[in-house]
């Protein structure tokens, strides 16, 4: 059995993680990290990493960027493999997240998704046929306690795309501050906060007389949890390195 430190346990997909791992024969949760302390788990929760007492195979993360120092160097120091599943990292904080995969194995995934993940897949195949003659934009919609935009997976959506396309785009967030007509090398990323969304991404090739759209819906927090979990299972034993969706997905296949 895999044993798992979760990591933000009192969040809303922290909750939602604990739930899905007691329905798991293959994970146990044996502890969890949290800022704002205890719950009512049957596991304990700590407040810090050097506060945790049990041994774990893996810690699976959904907290906030604050928590990445003190998740990594307790990770570094027990060469623990990390779920990073997190999302509005910044550049600096980003490369200590490289650094650290040269030493542990690092499962990095803005989306734990099956479907977003296709999409990604869908929307790169579909820059290789229209990329060159089609305007390509992004429009993501998640729930109005969301803190960051644009959302972790709509910034994948783009650098997936951007893979395909033979000069590297300029992504534009915000077009007010523009007086100018649309580049042909951008790529638009637009955010929409509002109730309770789960998450929505559409990404629009826009072209003469013709507009292809490919959508994905999250319809719960469950689909992400249970992506988590098995990203859990699958990096236990592995090499150290970066991992992500696509490379697990592609073992599955195997």
């Amino acid at each position: 059995m895999t044993k798992i430190i979760l990591c933000g346990c009192n969040g809303k997909m922290g909750h939602v993680v604990a739930s899905s791992a007691e329905n798991n024969d293959n994970c146990g949760i044996v502890c969890g990290v949290d800022a704002f302390g205890e719950n009512n788990y049957s596991f304990p929760t700590y407040k810090d990493f050097s506060d945790i007492k049990e041994s774990a195979d893996v810690v699976v993360d959904f907290s906030n960027p604050a928590c990445l120092d003190s998740m990594l160097n307790y990770c570094l120091k027990n060469s623990t493999p990390v779920i990073i599943c997190t999302t509005g990292y910044s550049d600096e904080q980003i490369k200590k997240i490289k650094s650290a995969s040269e030493k542990i194995p690092v499962f990095y995934s803005g989306n734990m998704s099956l479907g977003v993940n296709l999409l990604i897949e869908l929307a790169k195949q579909a820059t290789k046929v229209l990329g060159n003659d089609f305007d390509i934009e992004i429009v993501e919609k998640h729930h109005n306690q969301k803190v960051d935009a644009p959302s972790g997976t709509a910034i994948m959506i783009a650098d997936g795309i951007s893979e395909e396309l033979e000069k590297e785009p300029q992504y534009v967030y915000d077009r007010h501050a523009y007086r100018r007509k649309r580049s042909k090398d951008e790529i638009g990323i637009h955010s929409i906060r509002g109730g309770t969304i789960v998450g929505e991404h559409d990404v629009i090739f826009a072209g003469h007389d013709e507009v292809v759209t490919l959508s994905h819906q999250s319809q719960s927090k469950e689909l992400f949890a249970t992506g988590a979990i098995n990203a859990a299972i699958f990096i236990v034993g592995k090499p150290s390195g970066m991992y992500n969706m696509s490379q697990m997905l592609s073992e599955k296949l195997n």
